[in-house]
């Protein structure tokens, strides 16, 4: 790997695919046997996580159902403390198992607006699968059941994370210079 320009930054590499590949085989074990004889719900969060998603999903052998829901919180490298919803779900939840999606959880406020609609619609269980996780950005209370990996608090891109919209493309994971 060698270092990328994404827009006006610069980025040096962090984690190869090969490790993000080893972490997305891990996760998909354990939500297939922890999973076994149920059919969850994915809830996959757009935009970031879709690449996430689609290895994850490839590697779950449970029946499952999957859909997406579009929020934004972030405006260039900076959260904006505020979820908007983009697109909404439209799927029933009521007595679901429901596992959350999400590329990155580093202050927790996306995936913790997620789980109080989640709890509102009345879902049975909540899950959270996200492939990074920021320990020291962590801002909520709750807990990530199936994590690929911590990372420190940089701003990265790569593996479906981006700087203002681009960058997403790229199979490993990038941190700004």
């Amino acid at each position: 790997m060698k270092k990328i320009k994404v827009k006006d930054k610069e980025f040096i590499p962090f984690v190869s695919e090969h490790k993000i590949q080893r972490a997305v085989k891990q996760i998909s074990q354990q939500v297939n046997q922890d999973m076994a004889g149920k059919v969850p719900l994915f809830l996959v969060i757009l935009n970031g996580a879709f690449i996430f998603a689609s290895d994850l999903l490839r590697k779950i052998t449970v029946d499952c159902d999957i859909t997406f829901v579009k929020l934004a919180s972030y405006e260039g490298t900076s959260t904006t403390s505020t979820v908007k919803e983009l697109i909404g779900l439209g799927e029933v939840v009521k007595d679901r198992t429901v596992i959350i999606v999400e590329d990155i959880v580093d202050t927790g406020i996306t995936i913790d607006h997620v789980i109080q609609m989640l709890k509102k619609m009345e879902a049975s269980d909540v899950k959270v699968a996200a492939m990074f996780f920021k320990p020291d950005a962590f801002q909520r209370d709750f807990h990530i059941h199936y994590k690929g990996m911590d990372i420190p608090p940089d701003f990265v891109v790569g593996y479906g994370l981006d700087y203002d919209g681009f960058g997403r493309n790229h199979p490993c994971l990038f941190r700004l210079v």
